[in-house]
């Protein structure tokens, strides 16, 4: 495995209750955490939380279906 990948499949420690205080950056819809990264409700972009973080970029987000 690639550190990347090794990086990937850690358990994802993050404050639940800040996501509350979060937006989708790209079309401010509510945010929910979803296993290792934070979804839009609206727009169905996944952003992925890096070492506690979220990642709020829109180039860096996943288009779910």
């Amino acid at each position: 495995m690639s550190p990347m990948t090794d990086k990937l499949q850690t358990h994802v420690t993050f404050d639940e209750t800040a996501v509350k205080r979060l937006a989708c950056p790209v079309c401010h819809g509510d945010l929910r955490l979803e296993e290792a990264r934070l979804v839009c409700a609206t727009c169905r972009r996944a952003y992925p939380i890096v070492d506690g973080i979220p990642v709020l970029i829109a180039e860096r987000a996943e288009l779910l279906r």
